[in-house]
Parts: structure tokens; C-alpha cells; sequence
């Protein structure tokens, strides 16, 4: 497979400029993130802590993308994901004063972490249905999505590094200061993108009547029901493992912050080696294959995990779980990107960021609250296991939706040989 096709979203200048802002930006997030935590467990010590914290930070997400998805198909995307980018700046940067200047607490943290969630909620549905309108082939958009992850988890293979650095350095003010820098560079992309606006019917205002129509239409597609299904367990029970890293770097496997950024860094290396195997896909042909084999290569790395008591095998069997998560999240966001309709883009993609961000605040109080009672290594055990079930139970509903993505060509030769193709396959030509 070659450079150019592994990367050939990127002949769209909007989103070459998306792919560079957004990637930087994102390197800011994660050190933000990390040193969240880090910053946490240092003043409380406490794994439950740890899962409060994790636990507002996402909750608006899953109490207001609902909103978040409906504002995304009635206004322009852009502009919501701007105004985003610049709230969650100022929120960095307000994290930075107070920690340089040795007034941050507990309650502070909650508080921004709340702020944090409520922009969140808006961005996250605004950004992942504003892909579609920067590739102009929609064949690309596979390799888009791809990309975006390669980005996020390149960002979670070098963010996490750098911070344990900075944090032993200068300490965690130092690394939400330049998250907050990180933020121009999307902002300044954005403005320089020149996006051609859709004209769209003006509704009147029935938030709530449009959300429940975007539910019905995924309720009755069975692939997309059990995708979000499958995706919303995971998070609930896998995904919550990224909060109780700081136990095992310290207390398990007897590090710091280093032992930390190492640790986060493998299972982000892990994401990455799994965003460039989907970006080198030609098409989503087979994808809904993927993705209950890639929740059981989560579960089983999150299970090796538990186990293990050396950084070495746990940083091995990090990079296998951060494939399988990257992989799995990936592929059930392209899959859905594929089968929506695209006026209902936006409040899919805001029930696709209530399973994948909104179940994961109650993952982190569950998990913080069983950590506290059973400890680190069997709660985490205990969620790979049920991403393994997971996996099982949805696998057949999620295999149907391949004659829903197969290439236009091959479906239209059926058609020509008189094949009995479904209603649904023949009102997508």
C-alpha cells in the first residue's frame, strides 16, 4: 500500500489544514489530560478521586450531546467548532494560572472538568459530522476518519511522553499552559478554511422532537442499534481503565509520572499502528467485520494487563489494548458515517458520542468506586471480560450491515443479473 493512498484524504486542503491544527491541539489535550490525573492523585491519593473526577469531566457529554447533535444538522458546523476551541482555551489557560500560582484544589478541578464537558458536548458532534464537509469524495471518507484517529492517538503516543517529563520538570501548570497555546493553531486552521456553506431548511424549534427522530432511526437499523450497543459497553467497561493508570504506574509497577506518560504512550502507539492499518484500507467494505474482532483484542489486552507486574509486558500488552480500542472506535464511526443519512448526520453522531464519551464518566465511577474494594488489577480484568461478551452478543447484528457498504459497482452488476438485492442497498445508489 503506498504513502499517497495510506494519506489520500489529505489532497483536500481543508483538511490538511483540519489534520495539522487539530493534530496539534490534540497533543495539548492529552498532556492536559494526563496531567489532570497526575495532578489529582498527588492531592488526594485516592483511586476513587480519580473516578469522580474522570466522571464530570464526561458526564455533560452524555447529558447534552443530545442538544450538541441537533444544533449540529440546524446551524454551521464550523462555527460551533470554532467557539469551542476557543472556550476550551480559556478554560486551559485558567487551569494554568491557578496551578502556577498554587491556588488549584480538588474543587477547582471539578469545576473546569465540568466547564471542560459541557464544551465538549458541542464540540465533539460538530467536529465529527464536519469531516464529511471538508472531503469532497465521499469514497475518501473512510480514509478521513482513519486519519483523524491516526491523529488522535499519534497526539495520545506523544503527549503522555512529553508530560511525564514536564510534570517531573516544572510540575503540571506547565502542561495545561501549553495546552492552552496549542489551541491557536486549530483556531487559526479553521479560519483559514474555506468551507462552501450548505443551505438548509430553517425548522422551528423542536430540539427534543428532532432527537427522538434521530433515535427512531437508529432504533430501527439494526447495524446501527448494535453498533452503538457494542461501543457504549465498552466505554462503560473498558475504556475506564485510562483512569486507574495512575494506580498501576504507581502502586503496581512502583513508578512516576514518567512510569505513567510510558504507559499511556504504549497504548497510544498501540492506537496509532491501528489508525494506519484502517487509513491503508481502500474502502469500508468488510469494516463491520472489524469491529467485534478488535473489542476482543481490547478485552484480552486489557485481561493480559491485570496481570502483569513488569512495565515491559505492560506496556506490550497496553499497545495491543490501545489497538483494539482505536480499532474498534474507528471502525464503528465509519461505519455509522456510512449508513446515516446526511440530515440526520449530526444527532447520530451525537448518540455515537453519548456511547463512546457519555457511558465513560459512569465507567470511571465504577471503576474508581471497585478499584477502592478489589483493586486495580481485577477492576480492570473485569472490564475486559464483559468487552469479550460485548463483543459476542452484538457480532451478529454488526456483520449484517456489510451488504449496506459493499462498492456501488458490485451491487449495480447484481441489479444487472437479476441478484435480489435489498430495498435499503438499492435506495442508497
Amino acid at each position: 500500500m503506498s504513502f499517497n493512498s495510506i494519506f489520500r484524504a489529505l489532497k483536500y486542503r481543508n483538511y490538511r489544514l483540519f489534520f495539522l491544527g487539530q493534530g496539534t491541539s490534540l497533543i495539548g489535550t492529552w498532556m492536559q489530560r494526563i496531567a489532570t490525573s497526575w495532578l489529582v492523585y498527588r492531592l488526594t491519593g485516592s483511586a476513587l478521586m480519580l473516578g469522580v473526577t474522570g466522571f464530570v469531566s464526561q458526564i455533560p457529554t452524555f447529558l447534552l450531546s443530545p442538544l450538541g447533535g441537533v444544533a449540529a444538522d440546524r446551524w454551521n458546523k464550523k462555527t460551533i467548532f470554532l467557539s469551542t476551541q476557543v472556550l476550551a482555551l480559556l478554560q486551559a489557560m485558567l487551569l494554568a494560572v491557578l496551578v502556577m500560582n498554587g491556588k488549584i484544589t480538588v474543587a477547582w478541578i471539578i469545576g473546569l472538568n465540568i466547564t471542560l464537558g459541557i464544551i465538549n458536548a458541542f464540540d465533539i458532534t460538530a467536529r465529527q459530522s464536519f469531516v464529511v464537509d471538508m472531503i469532497e469524495d465521499k469514497e475518501d471518507l473512510g480514509n478521513a476518519i482513519a486519519l483523524n484517529s491516526s491523529m488522535v492517538n499519534g497526539a495520545r503516543l506523544v503527549g503522555p511522553s512529553v508530560t511525564g517529563i514536564l510534570i517531573a520538570s516544572f510540575g503540571e501548570g506547565v502542561c495545561f499552559l501549553v495546552n492552552s497555546l496549542s489551541y491557536l493553531v486549530i483556531i487559526v486552521a479553521l479560519l483559514r478554511m474555506k468551507i462552501q456553506p450548505k443551505l438548509k431548511e430553517i425548522k422551528k424549534a423542536r430540539l427534543l422532537h428532532d432527537f427522538r427522530e434521530g433515535v427512531a432511526y437508529v432504533y430501527g437499523s439494526a447495524p446501527m442499534r448494535s453498533i452503538l450497543l457494542l461501543l457504549a459497553l465498552i466505554s462503560l467497561f473498558g475504556m475506564s481503565y485510562q483512569v486507574l493508570m495512575p494506580v498501576f504506574a504507581r502502586e503496581v509497577l512502583g513508578g512516576g509520572p514518567h512510569t505513567l506518560g510510558f504507559l499511556m504512550g504504549s497504548a497510544g502507539f498501540g492506537a496509532l499502528c491501528g489508525a494506519m492499518f484502517l487509513a491503508s484500507r481502500k474502502n469500508s467494505y468488510n469494516i463491520s467485520r472489524l469491529i467485534p474482532a478488535s473489542a476482543v483484542l481490547f478485552g484480552s489486552g486489557l485481561i493480559a494487563v491485570s496481570f502483569s507486574r513488569s512495565l515491559w509486558l505492560s506496556l506490550i500488552f497496553l499497545a495491543f489494548a490501545g489497538c483494539g480500542m482505536m480499532v474498534q472506535g474507528a471502525s464503528s464511526n465509519t461505519l455509522l458515517q456510512v449508513l446515516v443519512e446526511d440530515d440526520k448526520r449530526g444527532r447520530v453522531m451525537a448518540l455515537y458520542a453519548m456511547a463512546f464519551m457519555g457511558m465513560a464518566p459512569f465507567g470511571s465511577l465504577i471503576a474508581g468506586s471497585l478499584a477502592g474494594s478489589i483493586g486495580a488489577p481485577r477492576t480492570v480484568m473485569t472490564g475486559g471480560i464483559c468487552c469479550i461478551l460485548g463483543a459476542f452478543i452484538f457480532s451478529k447484528d454488526i456483520f449484517s450491515a456489510k451488504r449496506l457498504v459493499r462498492p456501488e459497482k458490485e451491487i449495480t452488476l447484481e441489479i444487472e443479473k437479476g441478484i435480489e438485492v435489498s430495498e435499503e442497498v438499492t435506495e442508497s445508489l
